[in-house]
């Protein structure tokens, strides 16, 4: 999913900061111990998200797709003082790995960790959003986007990750998958919607960043 050549893939990292020893073990752990740890974001989309957050410095996040919650650790870094984060996820197994990171994290009381269909939960949130992190079933990435929209203020985000999806957007198959096609879909959605700006950002598996006018 990385497509920087590996040479300049290890350069950026060595001249960026650096993973804290909280999401290091995080990432050994989600390694170690759970299937298909490539969703994870890892040390360089961690510290752009983490970034951004800064940037921004949120009242609100909401986050589809918690994982074993290191992009959530990340994102939370940025809030402001009194903010929180709203986090769901559908895979009730990780629940005690990803609480037990957050407390040793110490963000337990600025998360809000819903389990359940985000689908569902996510008409739930009532708060304003100043950004929002969608990383979850790629066939739903319209259906979040159009949950979502609304909720975000005027100059608020919303990032979507793994929007080239391992190089697929731009392969010439003979025949397109529903998950590519539905980041496809997605993708053009965005490039076409009036009420945003956007810039794809090539961070790993793509990171499409939306700023709602």
């Amino acid at each position: 999913m990385d497509f920087l050549p590996l040479d300049i893939q290890k350069y950026v990292e060595a001249h960026s900061d650096q993973e804290s020893e909280i999401l290091n073990a995080l990432n050994r752990d989600t390694h170690r111990k759970v299937l298909k740890p490539r969703m994870l974001s890892g040390h360089l989309q961690g510290r752009t998200l983490a970034m951004i957050s800064h940037m921004i410095q949120p009242k609100c996040i909401l986050e589809i797709g918690t994982y074993t919650g290191y992009s959530a650790i990340c994102m939370a870094e940025g809030l402001a003082e009194g903010g929180k984060l709203i986090t769901i996820d559908v895979n009730e197994e990780l629940e005690g790995l990803t609480r037990s990171y957050f407390e040793k994290a110490g963000i337990s009381q600025e998360v809000d960790y819903r389990i359940g269909n985000a689908l569902e939960l996510v008409p739930e949130v009532t708060e304003t959003l100043d950004l929002v992190f969608i990383d979850a079933d790629k066939k739903n990435y319209i259906n979040y986007y159009n949950l979502v929209i609304d909720k975000v203020r005027p100059g608020g985000f919303i990032i979507a990750d793994n929007v080239l999806w391992s190089g697929k957007v731009v392969a010439q198959l003979k025949k397109t998958d529903k998950e590519t096609q539905a980041i496809l879909d997605f993708n053009r959605l965005v490039q076409e919607e009036e009420r945003v700006e956007n810039v794809l950002l090539p961070i790993r598996d793509g990171l499409m960043t939306i700023r709602k006018k």
